[in-house]
């Protein structure tokens, strides 16, 4: 009897191993199929007959992620995931709420889906301008309290929401219609490829996972070559940013994109060195007394001539990027209604940003460059 019961014993913890070992691979197995590289707002597992998405962070204040999985038409969902948000791929309609969206859907031509948009005159694409205007994409009113009536018979697959501090109630009701939705927090992402990579997230959902690969690969190349070159400058610019708003002066964070983006263009950017990876609140005196001498002055806000800086404080026609005219702004490229290109289009195309910092700090090494987003105030 004890021989038996300890070759029972033994087998049992050798099932148990057996078990342990099984399930640790499958979990090595699956994060290594996750597709995502520089984002960490989002993941995305391939496995044989779905994709199961996870959205990390939606807003700053939220730490629950989300799970999705994403099933073929008329592939059988296991009764283990029945329970689970499913979305049924390649989706036909959809809504987006922020122009950051916009590109990303244009990029893998699935723009004739978007069924609609809060407040589309910020939109700036002519040709999701031109869907407007045909009546093909609807105006939801505010992108805090959409006409969920009008989103109700617009049927969407999928809404793509967007969110700044805290969770919303209005996507909670989005819920409750029955439409699924998802967090979209590029603009919470640390680097410019980062923000870039989110164009995966618009692939899957449109089943063209390969194509959305493809451009970001194309994007990533871009960049790191661009990054590249930069290194062969001989100088290394000073370089301040931002601008007043209500008498506090706002700089990207040293972690920010903006702050990797200066130094992969190989400037030296003042607040490099400070915490955070959104926006420093500062008094100007801390920021002349910082910046005085900077060599460069880049987005300053929406201004786009001399006379409305100056009028901001006295101290801002002694920087001396003012006084050598070197101050660029991306505001020069909007709609009729204010829409900028830079705020909906940059995120996707990282790259083009950089070749624009590079042509403004070294244009020795790119002399040629096209200026995409960024001109300088004469």
């Amino acid at each position: 009897m004890f021989i038996k019961n300890y070759i029972l014993f033994l087998l049992t913890i050798a099932l148990l191993f057996t078990s342990c070992k099984k399930t640790d691979s499958n979990i090595v197995r699956e994060q290594n199929q996750n597709k995502v590289k520089y984002a960490n707002g989002f993941s995305i597992y391939k496995n044989k007959n779905y994709y199961k998405l996870i959205i990390l962070r939606g807003f700053k204040s939220d730490t629950q992620k989300a799970d999705y999985y994403l099933f073929k038409e008329n592939e059988p969902i296991p009764d283990s995931l029945k329970k689970k948000q499913i979305i049924r791929i390649p989706i036909k309609k959809i809504v987006v709420t922020n122009t950051s969206h916009i590109p990303m859907l244009e990029a893998i031509n699935a723009e004739n889906t978007l069924q609609g948009f809060p407040n589309t005159r910020y939109i700036s694409s002519v040709a999701t301008r031109d869907l407007i205007k045909k009546g093909s994409i609807k105006d939801l009113g505010n992108e805090q309290a959409m006409n969920l009536e009008l989103l109700l018979e617009l049927k969407p697959d999928v809404l793509i929401g967007f969110g700044v501090d805290q969770p919303s109630k209005m996507y909670d009701n989005i819920l409750k219609l029955g439409i699924p939705v998802i967090m979209n927090a590029d603009w919470m992402e640390e680097t410019p490829l980062g923000r870039a990579e989110w164009i995966k997230l618009f692939g899957i959902l449109y089943d063209k996972g390969e194509k959305a690969d493809s451009i970001f690969h194309s994007i990533e190349t871009n960049y790191d070559n661009l990054k590249k070159l930069a290194q062969n400058a001989v100088n290394q610019p000073t370089v301040m940013s931002g601008s007043l708003f209500q008498d506090i002066w706002y700089v990207p964070a040293g972690k920010s994109f903006l702050a990797q983006m200066f130094n992969d263009a190989h400037a030296d950017y003042l607040w490099k060195d400070s915490e955070g990876n959104g926006s420093l609140a500062l008094h100007i005196e801390t920021v002349f007394a910082k910046a005085q001498h900077a060599d460069y002055w880049i987005a300053p806000g929406n201004f786009t001539d001399y006379k409305r800086l100056t009028q901001q404080h006295a101290l801002i026609k002694n920087f001396n990027s003012f006084e050598k005219k070197q101050i660029y702004s991306y505001a020069f490229q909007k709609n009729d209604y204010g829409g900028m290109t830079y705020f909906e289009s940059s995120p996707l195309h990282p790259d083009w940003v950089l070749s624009d910092l590079i042509h403004i700090f070294h244009p020795e090494i790119a002399p040629n460059a096209t200026l995409y987003y960024f001109k300088k105030i004469e």
